[in-house]
């Protein structure tokens, strides 16, 4: 009897260890997937705090994916020059391909062009341009679509803008995750023409040892919006007043 109950016993914790392993993942999905309802709850103050940390988090893990490419894009590049281009090895080169493709490499072996696309967002200028296109996660298209940052998209899903023009056709992408939509923007910076300056500065700041923060990046963002130099302002202003550039360091 008392090897029975010790196997139930075990048998129990082994099933209580699945659950909560289960119950944790599920709790995952739901977070990744959106602002939870408790983030609606809180205060003002209180939500502006959660959306920061929130933001900087996904921003940070978008740089880390980032860099893992960058590094590999780079470190086998140098194997691929050193050995004149033989051997290859044909997993990593369609690797690469599917890099080059991702971030819109003009040349599949310019090494320069993938020091300067593949590379970290500022973490605060992501807080502050989440923040002005989704209102601190509470619009519509935030809550909806998981889109913080105003993503269009012409293709079949999306949601309708409210008030939008008889003669458009864009609508606001969806997303499956508040992750994919952080991952989208890092990946719109660092391959879009628009925002070929930001790069260009990125790369000087990095040449120099300088960390290129968010208020340095945001006067390059003025092709982000149709409102320009005054969309540029408006970025500097929420920096400063939030103390953006602390999540830069």
């Amino acid at each position: 009897m008392a090897k029975l109950y010790i196997l139930k016993a075990r048998s129990n914790t082994a099933l209580i260890r699945v659950l909560v392993k289960i119950i944790l993942i599920f709790m995952a999905i739901k977070l990744a997937a959106g602002f939870s309802p408790n983030y609606y709850m809180l205060s003002i103050n209180e939500q502006k705090v959660e959306f920061a940390k929130t933001i900087s988090k996904l921003t940070k893990n978008a740089n880390t994916q980032t860099l893992q490419k960058r590094a590999f894009a780079l470190n086998y590049l140098k194997q691929i020059y050193q050995k004149s281009f033989r051997d290859i090895d044909v997993s990593n080169l369609k690797r690469l391909v599917s890099i080059q493709k991702e971030y819109k490499i003009s040349n599949l072996f310019d090494e320069s062009e993938y020091k300067l696309k593949l590379d970290s967002v500022p973490v605060s200028l992501a807080i502050a341009q989440a923040t002005i296109e989704s209102g601190w996660g509470k619009s519509r298209f935030a809550k909806e679509a998981n889109n913080l940052f105003g993503h269009w998209t012409w293709g079949g899903k999306g949601l309708v803008p409210l008030n939008r023009d008889e003669d458009k056709m864009h609508k606001i992408k969806i997303f499956n995750s508040l992750d994919d939509s952080v991952n989208a923007y890092a990946l719109n910076l660092n391959s879009h023409p628009a925002y070929a300056q930001f790069r260009d500065m990125r790369a000087i700041y990095r040449e120099k040892g300088l960390i290129y923060d968010g208020l340095e990046a945001a006067k390059t963002m003025e092709n982000y919006s149709q409102m320009g130099k005054t969309y540029v302002k408006q970025l500097e202003k929420t920096i400063k007043l939030y103390d953006l550039t602390k999540f830069d360091f």
